[in-house]
């Protein structure tokens, strides 16, 4: 019998791909491995943001690192100045932007060359940095994240603003969720796995269940999970997951098209 297809996003990113799923004839678990809220107090995103939009632009290029720090911005965002170049990583982000009327035909949007490869390094590959030598930029993350384009732009001579714009925690252990978890690791599931920080929290979360919720009948929850199937879009993700003892993995590159391709050959 075929199992579950556990996805793992934040629930706003995971009820498209469910959709999707679904119409496949798969059966979906939804399992938000990461919460995101808005920070209480957003003042450094709001002073970036009213330098972006004052009537000479403050920044030539505004790169966002997900489709969440994308919809907190444009809580704020009434229009997208003229003349601002808008860099992402990958077609979620493309997407938001689009929710919010902001499409290639109207700004100039940059996005890693490669499709497959929606990261920071290709994004970085995919810009043009001696144009931006000298200029001001603006990065819009969570309130944690990797330094590598933060880094790359300035090593390039770029001023390099970063900002937080909102943040990221792991569900509480819930006595719901420990439930959850028992019975997805009872049968073989198809994890979609889309985060370094939420197989790191999932993991974390495993053990806790284990020292919490003891059951002398039950294998180790880690072991019994790392006995699953994860499809991971990313081999910085996938590197996370080896070094964590996980074995069954599918790399597909970026993007839901190449998640559901690997979900079908499996059908």
């Amino acid at each position: 019998m075929t199992g579950a297809v556990v996805i793992t996003r934040p629930l706003a990113q995971a009820l498209p791909l469910a959709a999707r799923v679904t119409a496949l004839g798969r059966r979906v678990e939804l399992l938000p491995l990461l919460e995101i809220e808005p920070l209480p107090q957003p003042t450094a995103l709001l002073a970036a943001l009213a330098r972006l939009t004052a009537p000479v632009p403050g920044y030539v290029l505004v790169a966002f690192v997900s489709p969440n720090a994308i919809d907190a911005a444009f809580a704020h965002i009434r229009q997208w100045p003229d003349g601002v170049t808008l860099a992402v990583l990958g077609e979620g982000s493309r997407a938001a932007l689009a929710a919010h009327g902001v499409t290639p035909d109207r700004v100039h949007i940059v996005s890693p060359a490669d499709s497959a490869h929606s990261d920071s390094e290709h994004l970085l590959q995919t810009l043009d940095l001696q144009a931006l030598r000298g200029q001001p930029v603006l990065i819009v993350r969570g309130e944690s994240g990797r330094e590598l384009m933060a880094d790359g732009l300035r090593a390039a001579g770029a001023l390099v603003d970063v900002v937080p714009a909102y943040r990221r925690s792991v569900p509480r252990l819930t006595p719901q969720l420990a439930a959850t978890l028992r019975h997805l690791l009872s049968q073989q599931n198809d994890w979609i796995i889309t985060s370094s920080e939420a197989l790191r929290g999932l993991c974390d979360l495993l053990v806790r269940l284990d020292q919490e919720h003891p059951d002398a009948a039950q294998q180790n929850s880690v072991v019994l999970m790392q006995q699953q199937h994860l499809i991971i879009p990313h081999a910085r993700i996938a590197e996370t997951a080896n070094n964590l003892g996980f074995s069954r993995l599918t790399l597909t590159g970026s993007g839901d098209e190449r998640l559901l391709a690997a979900l079908q050959s499996r059908l």
